[in-house]
């Protein structure tokens, strides 16, 4: 038994921007495409939260 057993596993990254591509196939080509969508939509989901509460408290201090 090892003496660092315990310690977490890293995850391999789904993707890496620059990474080499020729060597993944047609279905891993589609499979990171989609997981980057998803994650440009949760991005933008947050970068659309945060501009309105920017929004918000401008509105906010600019009554006062």
């Amino acid at each position: 038994m090892a003496i660092f057993d315990d310690e977490p596993k890293k995850k391999a990254r789904p993707h890496e921007i620059g990474q080499d591509l020729s060597l993944l196939s047609v279905g891993d080509l589609s499979e990171r495409i989609g997981i980057l969508r998803d994650e440009i939509a949760r991005l933008e989901t947050e970068l659309k939260a945060k501009d309105n509460t920017k929004s918000a408290a401008e509105a906010l201090f600019r009554r006062g």
